[in-house]
């Protein structure tokens, strides 16, 4: 795949994995003890200076340790990971959380962030063609170590009510071909203080509705499972407005 070896994959694989669960630097004999790689923790290391070299994993600035880079993050998701399907009791949770407002859709969006917010233990937003942000969470983020940084909790509690920058995120969304748009550090947000930063947000796109809903979190969040939850909700939300008419 690209231009990675079967190798090359297994350690960039294992180093995310153990990456998203620490949320600490990476070092070859953690891996080697851990993952069953089957090769040396000098293998490993050289494995990982080539991975590095092709730009998908770079040096911690505090440690001796590696972290996935955006591009690494990207060949994950696209390639390695596998999202893990909703259960029936998910799916109706989902639905009777938001049920009783769908009459209302500013009500109905208003709640889905509570809800997403909830289930994902992260900051959800929804946002609106029409200039509507809603969001939901922010006590989810301060519990978790990349947001104790201050600097990085400030920048994006202010980006929350930038109304013009959503809509640029939004048209981006709308555009994009997949069916969730996923947004990783400073490569999406252009911004070097939001590195530590992701996003994974579905399109609503009906005659009715054009907008999204999403979370926001650490770049390590678990996408296998945070993803099929927003694309599900995205889509249950569309149906609601299209049943309505």
């Amino acid at each position: 795949m690209d231009d990675l070896t079967n190798r090359q994959t297994d350690v960039l694989r294992a180093l995310i994995r153990e990456y998203t669960e620490s949320g600490l630097a990476v070092g070859s004999e953690i891996l080697e003890k851990k993952y069953k790689l089957g090769v040396s923790p000098a293998t490993i290391r050289s494995e990982m200076v080539e991975l590095a070299k092709k730009g998908y994993i770079k040096k911690d600035y505090f440690s001796s340790g590696r972290i996935p880079s955006a591009k690494g993050f990207r060949f994950y998701i696209k390639h390695l990971m596998k999202e893990k399907d909703l259960s029936t009791g998910e799916e109706v949770a989902y639905k009777n959380g938001i049920w009783d407002e769908r009459a209302d859709d500013q009500k109905m969006l208003s709640h889905a962030t509570k809800v997403l917010a909830q289930k994902t233990g992260l900051l959800s937003i929804a946002v609106t063609s029409t200039g509507e942000v809603y969001y939901a969470g922010v006590g989810n983020l301060l519990s978790i170590p990349e947001f104790f940084n201050l600097d990085v909790s400030r920048a994006l509690f202010k980006k929350l009510d930038e109304l013009q920058y959503w809509g640029k995120i939004l048209s981006k969304v709308q555009s994009d071909q997949d069916d969730v748009y996923i947004m990783l550090g400073e490569d999406d947000f252009s911004d070097p203080v939001y590195e530590t930063c992701a996003s994974i947000l579905g399109d609503i796109n009906t005659d009715k509705m054009k907008g999204f809903i999403g979370v926001l979190g650490p770049k390590r969040m678990y996408y296998e499972s945070v993803a099929p939850q927003v694309k599900y909700f995205a889509h249950l939300i569309e149906s609601i407005i299209n049943e309505k008419g």
